[in-house]
């Protein structure tokens, strides 16, 4: 199977899924009307990526920025997890991609998840983090116990500071973090995951050519 053909199932995939979870992704673009403030134009653009918010890849001349709202036990999201994998590494250099925490209140684990990933980002691990929850979902998604120690155990294999981990886990300042990430989401007009943004504008992909198309268009 060539890189296309996994790229367009995998992408086909999400989509899927979205569907079957009520997940809409409506494409918008930024409102560029008369009577939009620029204020208002500003504060949706730092809603998107803040100072803090976790880039995967970034580009130098900031010509393209991709965001991704996403919830680590959504099973769309692990679908379209290895297309956007491929994407930064076709685009390396050349498109910033940009993570924001979105767990939804149906998954028993997405919050305990985007903690583990914050805290292991506090130890200079977070893309190492935010892989293995998509590469396990099956082992510890969809289950409505705890997966506290499970995802301890992923801390230890990274080989992290564990009682740092732990304390960082359980910091009311770790939630926090990812409940900033949900409100701007919320502002946004987010309400499912995954849901991807470039240069402001909200995308509705059926395929990952659609999604190559955008990017390329971005970076002419």
């Amino acid at each position: 199977m060539n890189t296309n053909t996994r790229l367009s199932i995998g992408i086909a995939a999400a989509f899927v899924v979205v569907a079957g979870i009520l997940l809409t992704v409506n494409a918008t673009r930024d409102d560029t009307s008369s009577g939009t403030t620029a204020a208002a134009q500003t504060d949706r653009h730092e809603r998107l990526v803040r100072p803090d918010s976790h880039k995967l890849d970034v580009a130098a001349d900031g010509k393209a920025t991709f965001v991704e709202f996403l919830d680590f036990e959504c099973e769309s999201c692990r679908a379209a997890f290895p297309v956007v994998e491929d994407l930064r590494k076709e685009y390396a250099g050349k498109v910033t991609f940009v993570v924001r925490y979105f767990p939804l209140p149906g998954h028993f684990n997405g919050e305990r998840a985007a903690r583990a990933v914050e805290a292991a980002a506090a130890q200079g691990k977070f893309e190492q983090m935010y892989q293995k929850m998509y590469e396990t979902q099956a082992e510890w998604g969809e289950q409505q116990v705890p997966a506290d120690a499970r995802f301890r155990d992923f801390a230890k294999s990274l080989g992290l500071d564990l009682a740092a981990w732990d304390k960082a886990y359980a910091d009311p300042a770790t939630l926090e973090r990812i409940k900033r990430d949900v409100a701007d989401g919320e502002a946004l007009g987010v309400t499912g995951t995954p849901t991807f943004y470039l240069n402001g504008a909200k995308l509705e992909p059926k395929s990952v050519e659609d999604l190559k198309a955008s990017l390329n268009a971005a970076l002419k």
